[in-house]
């Protein structure tokens, strides 16, 4: 039956994974059927085939009965693949002349019926057995991988992963679209569960990084295109102008004070908008690299050229340039590491709340900046009326959990809100009430925390808030809102009137989120932050070899667990990177050049760029380094000169022949 006349001698080996397979398949006759199949000299059904002894039984009969054809019939081959191969292998059989069959997912779970889902394994089985006879031994190809790393974003997450390759002695090149590194965690003021100062944790590894001999940090910068294959990626950054020499510029804040206007006049986006900056400015004190940066957006050079650029006059160091262009910086890597974060959840969507109707409806990260004692109320916590609240509503799950918004549950939600009620119980004195759906404090240390505040005093009211108003109906809640919740603990409608509302925001994607997928080769989950490979087995893994995520970019994620999987991503790179080569799977496509007619529709559907085309010769030619084998110029020849290994027509075909043909 093969390409070679040799003789064809397959052991087939049934799983019967527990229950999950055993419970809706009559594994033991699907051995027995599988028996009677041609060129099948061995069927075993065994409970774990996984397991060591699964795997030595595989091994043992190889050698035993001179098998050179495998089929295991288990779960996914995303799952076990990698294991059958190397069990193969490891007695001598070159690994891709192993097949799999998944009767866990398309069979047994899916099936309600017993002797339904045992046909249907008795078909898969002999389509598999009719397919394998045909494939060929194939060969892992090696590529040299270049030791530097790339990491896009410079929040905790991205401090994190850059200090631990950079310390490993990587040269690590540290992203950030932002004028500092920081993100999230820089607006903060105290962390969860142990109060502890977020600046007196973080400040120091912005400093370690940014005098790191080994990390090249560029802020104020993005990522434009991305070129190349696992272990030599090649990477254009655009570093945006700042207007501020980085070099010169000490920090000095000379030009911000000279400044033409004499105070700040437009938001300022790191405390909220709760106050105002100039156009030349510095996020926050300890802002990494403490570089200003001018924004030409609002700044008069720019917007009518009739400045009198007193910032330049007052720089003795000569770092303002209204002349800066963008730069772009090219960078060869082999690994890239995504740690770009999240955006906290827009409350105007939720319109019955009242953010940006009713001036003492807050968000949670306004608030967080009103208790930083460098924030703009300098640690107090105030109405727009500029008076301390007597009573407070902190509503949870906005923008969360929520069939209207997003169904997920942002995990951080319940403990930054109850740090929250705590701190402002501690600023102001004032009666906090919390309203949520249910409590989720999971972590370690959090289920105290939740304790001891239910010993300050602390209202909890379980039940959905359905609005926010003003509508008062006495003299006494004359400049209030009014909460009205329903209660599920005590079975009623609640009517609270309160001073001010937070509103716990959720997290959700980044708007560039698809680009930045789009422009690595990702994917993104249905709720839109980025797919891991597995969610168990590989999660900090995407499916573009090479490329990893880790943070709240990967899904909603706290402190601890974003610098958890820094880490295990950063280990994911250096394993990458210290073997010296990464081995390519061989089950690419390639070109049959006595077919190719060169009439180009390969080139513009690939979706990995692995294809170009040869003016002399006149053909198409595939990038095996950069081809994954999707299949999708196969299809699409016009002359079928496509052609792809583990995937040849006789193979498909004979497989389909067997799922029909007895």
């Amino acid at each position: 039956m093969s390409n070679n006349k040799e003789e064809i001698r397959i052991g087939v080996y049934i799983c019967h994974c527990g229950h999950n397979i055993a419970g809706a398949v009559d594994v033991v006759g699907v051995a027995e059927y599988a028996a009677k199949l041609p060129n099948v000299v061995i069927s075993k059904d065994y409970k774990y085939m996984c397991s060591d002894p699964g795997q030595e039984l595989i091994a043992a009969d190889i050698k035993e009965y001179n098998l050179n054809r495998i089929v295991v019939t288990s779960c996914s081959p995303l799952l076990h693949e990698k294991t059958f191969r190397e069990a193969t292998t490891k007695a001598g059989l070159n690994q891709y002349f192993m097949q799999m069959v998944n009767i866990r997912e398309n069979v047994s779970w899916v099936n309600e019926n017993f002797d339904d889902a045992t046909e249907k394994s008795k078909d898969l089985v002999r389509a598999a057995v009719q397919r394998v006879a045909f494939q060929r031994a194939l060969e892992k190809q090696k590529v040299p991988v270049n030791p530097n790393v790339l990491i896009v974003g410079g929040g905790i997450a991205g401090i994190s992963a850059a200090l631990t390759m950079a310390n490993a002695g990587k040269k690590v090149y540290l992203v950030e679209k932002e004028s500092t590194i920081g993100g999230h965690m820089a607006i903060f003021d105290k962390t969860f569960p142990t109060l502890d100062c977020a600046a007196c944790i973080l400040t120091p590894k912005m400093s370690s990084v940014k005098n790191h001999p080994n990390i090249t940090l560029w802020t104020y910068s993005e990522v434009s295109n991305v070129e190349g294959f696992v272990g030599n990626y090649k990477v254009q950054v655009t570093r945006k102008p700042r207007y501020v020499i980085e070099d010169l510029c000490v920090g000095c804040m000379l030009c911000v004070e000279k400044c033409i206007f004499k105070e700040g006049k437009f938001p300022d986006e790191f405390n909220q908008g709760l106050s105002k900056r100039k156009p030349v400015y510095v996020p926050f004190p300890q802002a990494t690299p403490l570089v200003a940066v001018i924004d030409d957006k609002t700044c008069i050079h720019f917007k009518t050229g009739k400045c009198t650029q007193t910032c330049k006059t007052a720089c003795d160091r000569n770092a303002i340039d209204f002349d800066q262009k963008p730069e772009i910086k090219e960078i060869e890597v082999g690994t890239v590491l995504l740690t770009t974060g999240f955006q906290a959840f827009d409350a105007k969507k939720v319109p019955y709340y009242g953010y940006g109707k009713y001036p003492n409806v807050f968000t949670s990260l306004e608030v967080e900046r009103m208790v930083n004692a460098s924030g703009p109320t300098e640690g107090h916590v105030l109405t727009r009326e500029g008076k301390a609240p007597k009573s407070v509503g902190i509503i949870h799950c906005v923008g969360s959990r929520d069939e209207k918004t997003h169904k997920w549950c942002s995990r951080v939600c319940c403990m930054y809100s109850l740090k929250l009620a705590h701190l402002i119980k501690e600023h102001t004195g004032a009666d906090v009430y919390n309203f949520y759906i249910d409590m989720r404090t999971p972590g370690k240390g959090y289920e105290e925390f939740y304790d001891k505040l239910l010993h300050e005093d602390v209202h909890f009211i379980r039940g959905r808030v359905s609005e926010v108003t003003d509508w008062i109906t006495s003299p006494e809640e004359e400049g209030k809102l009014i909460i009205r919740a329903e209660d599920t603990m005590i079975g009623m409608v609640r009517r609270i009137p309160v001073d001010m509302v937070v509103l716990a925001v959720g997290m959700e994607p980044r708007d560039d989120a698809q680009e930045i997928r789009k422009m690595f080769n990702i994917s993104c989950s249905t709720e839109g932050f980025f797919l891991e490979r597995h969610p168990k087995l590989a999660p900090v893994n995407t499916f573009t070899d090479g490329v990893f995520i880790a943070g709240a970019c990967q899904g909603p994620r706290d402190i601890p667990d974003s610098v958890a999987q820094a880490g295990a991503a950063a280990a994911e790179a250096l394993v990458l990177i210290d073997s010296g080569h990464v081995e390519l799977e061989p089950n690419t496509a390639y070109i049959v050049d006595e077919i190719c007619s060169g009439c180009k529709s390969c080139l513009n559907i690939c979706p990995y760029k692995a294809i170009t085309f040869d003016l002399e010769k006149n053909k198409s030619s595939i990038n095996v380094a950069l081809c994954k084998g999707c299949g999708t110029c196969v299809a699409a020849c016009p002359s079928s000169a496509i052609k792809q290994n583990l995937f040849e027509d006789v193979e498909i075909f004979s497989e389909i022949k067997g799922i029909f043909v007895e």
